[in-house]
């Protein structure tokens, strides 16, 4: 659609889907949608959709911050949903959403990685977070961001012995 396109649809006081301009799209959350992740969460925000699982791992902490947990998002952009998408490394798109939903945990303080920690330099909690969108009708900055938070939420950490670490 070019920009004229979009101008007349404002002039009318419409989105070109034909919401008013101060209508939302509808939102549904669904959790607990794949039964090999430690959480995992579906959004829809409109047509657009995205899924978001998290996983959880024992590792070593990063050299710069002994103390906490790790926490890592990744993003991949599937064909299936957009036609400009490409299956292969991940393309600029796929590495600026996930660092836009990365951060936006990270500075909102959703995860405390201090609490991740289980000895200093030693053992600590990983969480690793997977998204990908399923269909792009747009926002797939707030889907995903979305998906997270509620992956998140929903996940649960598996048994881990303590002793194992004496």
């Amino acid at each position: 659609m070019n920009r004229l396109h979009f101008i007349r649809y404002l002039e009318q006081g419409i989105h070109y889907d034909g919401r008013g301009l101060l209508e939302y799209r509808p939102v549904t959350v669904t959790v607990n949608v794949s039964h090999s992740a430690e959480g995992s969460a579906q959004v829809m925000i409109g047509q657009t959709q995205v899924m978001a699982g998290v996983k959880l791992a024992v590792e070593t902490p990063y050299p710069d911050s002994p103390e906490n947990g790790n926490l890592m998002v990744n993003a991949e952009l599937l064909p299936i949903s957009n036609p400009e998408f490409e299956p292969g490394p991940p393309q600029i798109q796929a590495i600026e959403l996930a660092r836009v939903v990365d951060r936006g945990i990270r500075e909102s303080h959703a995860i405390d990685t201090a609490k991740l920690c289980i000895k200093a330099k030693e053992k600590v909690w990983s969480v690793m977070i997977d998204v990908m969108s399923i269909n792009d009708e747009g926002n797939l900055f707030d889907a995903s961001s979305v998906a997270a938070l509620a992956a998140i939420k929903n996940a649960r950490f598996p048994k881990y012995e303590n002793d194992a670490i004496d």
